[in-house]
């Protein structure tokens, strides 16, 4: 209650509820009485947004009520709130903290999937005998109309859509990531043609900070380059 209300001494909660089932709590203190009404949780994923209005109760007009948004986040199957920050009042303090949760989610599982892309590539190459000449070439095959009232016929994999990672990585841009391969060399022939592979944020220090980078000889690296693509040079990674 203290972080909320920035109250100096001891406070005394009580919980009740208004006509449309809204939780209201309260918070009595010697100088000041405290009101916080809660509204409908906004699930997404393992984040939750909860909505919340704060007020003095001697502010009969509502003139000084407070719109603030909490954001928790699910750990192990607990929630736990991300910051309330000083009365709540500080919110692009609140926004720089989940961008960096969800930076440090989404560099996890951006490195996830540039391995899923060289694991994808080398299944390309033990089946078409060569190195793919983008993503795109990895991306599923299309689908066609049959008979009417029927689902649609998924096409066989070709060299050209060799169905081996979803729409959006062969696309390049997933998870708040860019993705790029790069052939070192003109040669895309058999078990000695050589590539690397890149991601880097879409969104600089929102989406991520770390570039990662995937080297001719396989080996993986990591930095924070600014937004731009990471090299060999980056620290190695496991």
């Amino acid at each position: 209650m203290k972080r909320f209300v920035l109250l100096n001494v001891p406070g005394k909660p009580t919980a009740t509820a208004n006509p449309a089932g809204r939780l209201i709590v309260r918070c009595e203190t010697p100088d000041v009485t405290t009101e916080m009404s809660i509204g409908g949780t906004d699930t997404r994923e393992n984040l939750a947004f909860m909505p919340m209005e704060l007020r003095d109760v001697t502010d009969s007009t509502g003139a000084n009520v407070r719109q603030i948004t909490m954001g928790l986040v699910r750990e192990d199957g607990q929630w736990r709130m991300l910051s309330i920050g000083v009365l709540l009042l500080d919110l692009p303090s609140l926004e720089v903290e989940w961008d960096a949760e969800e930076a440090e989610a989404n560099e996890i599982t951006a490195l996830g999937n540039l391995r899923r892309l060289a694991d994808a590539v080398e299944t390309y190459r033990r089946t078409y005998f060569r190195l793919p000449e983008s993503l795109a070439s990895l991306g599923p095959p299309g689908r066609v109309a049959t008979a009417k009232n029927s689902q649609a016929k998924t096409l066989a994999a070709t060299r050209e859509h060799a169905g081996l990672v979803d729409e959006e990585l062969a696309g390049g841009n997933k998870d708040g990531y860019e993705f790029r391969i790069i052939i070192a060399g003109a040669d895309t022939l058999g078990a000695p043609a050589k590539y690397q592979l890149s991601a880097i944020p879409s969104s600089y220090g929102r989406t991520g900070k770390r570039s990662f980078f995937r080297d001719t000889d396989g080996g993986w690296h990591g930095a924070d380059h600014g937004g731009a693509v990471g090299g060999a040079s980056d620290p190695a990674i496991q």
